[in-house]
Formats: C-alpha cells, sequence, structure tokens
C-alpha cells in the first residue's frame, strides 16, 4: 500500500505542469479520461462546436484533478 503523501502526477523537472503518472491511480485516470475524449469525438464526430466544448470541459476537469493530486505547479528548472 501506498501512503496518503503519494502524488499521482509529478511535477515536471523543466516548465510548468505535470509529468506522466506515478501510480496505477494516477495511470487510470489519465486512460479513463483519454478514451472518454476518444469516445467523445466519435459520438460528436459531426457537432464540432458541442465537441469543442466537451473536450474544453474535459481538458479542465483533467487539469482540476491534477491540481488536486498532483504536486504543487510552479515554474521549475532542472533541479531544485
Amino acid at each position: 500500500m501506498q501512503s496518503n503523501d503519494v502524488k499521482w502526477f509529478p511535477a515536471k523537472k523543466y516548465g510548468w505542469g505535470w509529468g506522466l503518472p506515478t501510480c496505477w491511480e494516477g495511470w487510470v485516470v489519465m486512460i479513463v479520461w483519454m478514451a472518454l475524449v476518444v469516445a467523445g469525438s466519435i459520438v460528436l464526430a459531426k457537432h464540432l462546436l458541442i465537441y469543442i466544448a466537451y473536450a474544453f470541459i474535459m481538458g479542465a476537469v483533467f487539469f482540476v484533478i491534477c491540481l488536486l493530486k498532483g504536486e504543487k505547479p510552479r515554474w521549475r528548472w532542472g533541479k531544485d
């Protein structure tokens, strides 16, 4: 078992944002999110504006999950 302080999404070494997940929960979230985005593109293929809104909402949801379960975002430039 992992401790509660394990971050699902570690900060990138360079730049701002997060890298690939470090635990199985992060991978599940990312794979499910990607599957929902792909499924939405298939289902909403004929409705471009609705798909754009859907993709924006899905991106916002993933961003919030990364904020809650990842390291605190800040600009990084190599080792601290």
